[in-house]
């Protein structure tokens, strides 16, 4: 048994046999916008999750946390207030949207999960989110994806979904992997600082779920950043139903392609949620080449990515490669900067650690791109790490100091 390629099909999690979704307006948003949504699952889900590691975990975050371990039914997600730092009654408040939702589907509270994005310090108006679990649980239906995926965002100016699905040679059967995501500022993942979920059909145990969660997880969320802030309550989470006549197992046929497909639908998640960076008007696309390791390649690229200094030289296009140098300076990653050499796009302009006679024209046409690809080679071994980031406007700085309002 072997698998075609991966088809990209249109649609977000609700691209997923047995998966429905609903997205309404309860009333925490004060403007009319949709601020909750459901994701449903016909049969138990096993539920695998990376979550952020701020210390300040929110209650939605403790409880999902809490309940992931069970056969899983259904998701309930507000946007608008984060039910963070909140205390007793945050927790409360948490655990009492799980039982309501759950009551409202014929579920036990432990077969839900809960997730918030938002203001945090603000506690949940209860009345307005019960009356919009109540329509929602009315509202759920196959087709509800692009809904859910609209009441999700904050500050985000578009819904962000991904589905593929692959067929399995000679058996006519398939199976299908598909997500939604938020996401905008406060992006620096060392999982996750956004919130997505994802679904797919396949039958498979939790745990081997988890790990290929986990790897897909080190390549596409945590390779993003925009503002390097990690969030309180952010998460991933993955849920299979099994509806699918395909199962996946660690030394299965299956295995490869399961963790390829997955990692396309987090990667393009991660990807729209970098160029839908607040106040973005470019993404770096930065490949650090010649890396010893993994963790070395990951963390130069998430220096450089992360400099305030690197970003705005990037939104005036300015070839300043002296800010990319000097973000990897002061790591405590250790390299040798006079091997390094730096390209953006087809321009070189450093050679073994020192400053090269460019063509500025050049350089400056690379950075007008709407995707700026940046090589950094270290010349110390075998491996390569992509990452990706956006540029830091003026923007980026009137939609957060203004968030509150």
């Amino acid at each position: 048994m072997s698998a075609n390629n991966i088809k990209i099909i249109e649609g977000g999690i609700t691209a997923v046999p047995g998966i429905e979704a609903a997205g309404v307006h309860c009333g925490i948003k004060k403007n009319g916008e949709k601020d909750l949504a459901l994701i449903y699952s016909r049969e138990p889900a096993v539920a695998a999750g990376v979550f952020t590691t701020n210390k300040f975990k929110a209650p939605p975050l403790l409880v999902t946390e809490k309940h992931i371990g069970n056969p899983i039914r259904a998701i309930i997600i507000n946007s608008g207030v984060a039910n963070a730092c909140t205390g007793d009654q945050g927790l409360r408040d948490a655990l009492n949207t799980a039982e309501f939702a759950a009551g409202k589907l014929g579920l036990k509270k432990e077969d839900v999960l809960v997730a918030s994005t938002g203001v945090v310090g603000a506690y949940l108006p209860m009345k307005e989110l019960s009356l919009g679990i109540e329509e929602a649980v009315g509202k759920l239906s196959p087709g509800g994806g692009k809904e859910a995926a609209l009441a999700i965002m904050t500050t985000d100016t578009v819904s962000k979904e991904s589905a593929c699905r692959v067929e399995v040679e000679g058996d006519n059967i398939s199976f299908t992997i598909a997500g939604m995501a938020k996401g905008s500022g406060m992006i620096c993942p060392d999982m996750a600082t956004m919130l997505a979920f994802i679904a797919t059909d396949v039958k498979i145990s939790r745990e081997t779920l988890q790990k290929a969660l986990v790897k897909a997880v080190a390549h596409s969320f945590n390779m993003v950043t925009v503002d390097g802030d990690t969030s309180t309550n952010d998460m991933v989470i993955l849920l299979s139903n099994g509806a699918a006549e395909v199962e996946v197992t660690e030394d299965g046929p299956l295995w490869e392609t399961f963790n390829k497909a997955l990692l396309h639908i987090c990667r393009d998640l991660a990807y729209k949620v970098v160029a839908d960076g607040e106040g973005a008007t470019k993404v770096i696309k930065l490949t650090v080449k010649g890396a010893p390791d993994y963790r070395t390649g990951r963390k130069l690229a998430r220096a450089i990515l992360n400099s305030s200094l690197v970003k705005t030289a990037f939104f005036g296009e300015d070839a300043n490669w002296g800010r990319i140098i000097t973000a990897m300076g002061y790591t405590d990653v250790d390299f040798y900067p006079e091997r390094v050499d730096i390209f953006l796009g087809r321009v070189q302009v450093t050679a073994s650690g020192k400053g090269l006679l460019f063509d500025e024209y050049q350089a400056k046409e690379v950075l007008r791109q709407g995707e700026i690809p940046v090589v950094v080679n270290l010349h110390m071994g075998p491996e390569e790490v992509t990452a990706w980031g956006c540029d830091l406007s003026y923007e980026y700085i009137k939609i957060n100091s203004a968030y509150r309002s």
